[in-house]
């Protein structure tokens, strides 16, 4: 049977989150309306443009962030730790945390 604290919890979690969401919609529509009065059709759709630029060049940052991530931690670690797992005594889930600390490190120097 589960615990019904657990499930009184959840919901003041979910009430909790509605009424930031509500709060942030509030700030969303004081902006839209404000931009609307001051600048016109014209400026809410720059504004929009602008939005959708900076959520693209931000995504395209974290793509980016990630890729070097994989690309110069993730596969090199694993293909060391494969490697010295021949070469020393030690297992290969021994070596891995070495090699992974090892190419961070050499990610970190090279900027």
């Amino acid at each position: 049977m589960p615990d019904l604290h657990f499930f009184s919890t959840i919901g003041s979690l979910v009430a909790d989150l509605t009424g930031r969401t509500n709060g942030l919609s509030a700030a969303f529509d004081q902006a839209h309306a404000y931009i609307l009065d001051h600048f016109g059709s014209n400026g809410l759709l720059a504004a929009y443009a602008m939005g959708a630029v900076i959520s693209l060049l931000f995504l395209y940052q974290l793509v980016r962030i990630t890729w070097m991530a994989v690309k110069y931690v993730a596969i090199p670690s694993i293909v060391l730790a494969y490697v010295a797992s021949f070469v020393m005594p030690y297992p290969f889930a021994s070596v891995l945390p070495v090699t992974v600390a090892l190419c961070s490190l050499i990610m970190l120097f090279k900027g």
